[in-house]
């Protein structure tokens, strides 16, 4: 199963599941739920499961060409023999296996193998959750005529929810959950593609993203805040063709009184969330910031956070700018 080739309504963009709101477990985090990890730091091992048709089979094909040792379906009581072999000197460097219902046992045995992950030294285990809604799986088993594993005699739809269902507790385990839905094959193999590289050890890996709203909203955010309320220098002609990145266009914002306590709000809702993400053993955590095109206010707030927060030493703060280079 397979994201469709085209995404309905043009090349409508991809977005993880609460992604237009707080995410995180105070929030989100029971969805995308990550644990502490003694081996946080060591060698990556990622754990991919999630619906039938999410598109599984080309995430795994994408950690291939990144250089992963990749298995598929891999029985469950084998997933700590492969880590041990990992672990080995000389062993394997990075691990990719897909999990799923296909195997009888996984929804008893998978939350102790995975804990048991965890708590192994030397290893970075990051579970990855695929999921689409109800109508694109189901049209997505209309296109391949093919039966649901869960519902060999039964309507592609009532496998659905019931797979659905029984995933709920190991869903809540994910470290990310990728919602495909609105995906083509290339954008899914992006998300893969862009997966960090590596983690610095203890520390939780921050990225300030800036994004325009009509460009869509980025697919990898965990917290969005929309700054579309904030006076636009887009109107004013001098700073029209300037980014948020000019001083210029940074003073303009900060002569705006309603500008200057947004961002101090938001500095202190964020000073208060990120210790819990800390302590909580979050990897990764991307804060988006929204304006209309992504080129002025929410590039400026993007770097303003990234400066605010550089001095943490629980954190490690990078900003990237999605779409200032677009008109």
């Amino acid at each position: 199963m397979s994201p469709g080739r085209k995404a309905p309504d043009g090349q409508k963009r991809a977005r993880q599941t609460g992604s237009a709101s707080r995410r995180g477990r105070t929030g989100r985090r029971g969805e995308a739920g990550g644990r502490g990890r003694a081996g946080a730091g060591g060698r990556p091992f990622v754990v991919l499961t999630g619906l039938s048709g999410a598109g599984k089979s080309h995430a795994i094909r994408a950690l291939e060409d990144l250089g992963y040792f990749c298995v598929d379906n891999l029985p469950t009581t084998l997933i700590p023999t492969l880590a041990r072999i990992a672990l080995r000197d000389g062993g394997l460097e990075k691990v990719a296996i897909v999990v799923d219902v296909r195997e009888k046992n996984l929804l008893s045995s998978f939350p102790r193998v995975f804990h048991k992950l965890r708590t192994m030294r030397g290893l970075s285990p990051l579970l990855i959750f695929l999921e689409a809604s109800n109508a694109a799986l189901v049209r997505r088993f209309s296109e391949t005529r093919r039966p649901h594993p869960l519902a060999p005699g039964r309507s592609a739809s009532e496998g659905i929810r019931d797979e659905r269902a029984r995933l709920i507790p190991i869903r809540k385990m994910a470290d990310a959950i990728v919602d495909t839905s609105d995906m083509t094959v290339h954008e899914l193999r992006q998300v893969f593609m862009r997966l960090p590289r590596g983690r610095p050890k203890g520390r939780l890996v921050v990225t300030m993203l800036s994004f325009g709203y009509k460009h869509g909203l980025p697919v990898d955010a965990d917290l969005v805040f929309d700054v579309r309320c904030l006076p636009n220098p887009h109107f004013v002609p001098t700073l029209r063709h300037r980014t948020g990145r000019d001083r210029a266009v940074t003073l303009f914002m900060e002569r705006d009184a309603s500008t200057r306590e947004f961002m101090e709000r938001l500095e202190a809702y964020l000073r208060f969330v990120m210790p819990h993400y800390v302590a909580e053993g979050k990897s990764y955590l991307t804060v988006a910031i929204g304006c209309t095109g992504g080129r002025h206010r929410s590039v400026m707030i993007a770097e303003r956070l990234k400066r605010a927060f550089a001095g943490n030493g629980a954190l490690a703060v990078r900003v990237r700018h999605r779409d200032i280079g677009r008109a």
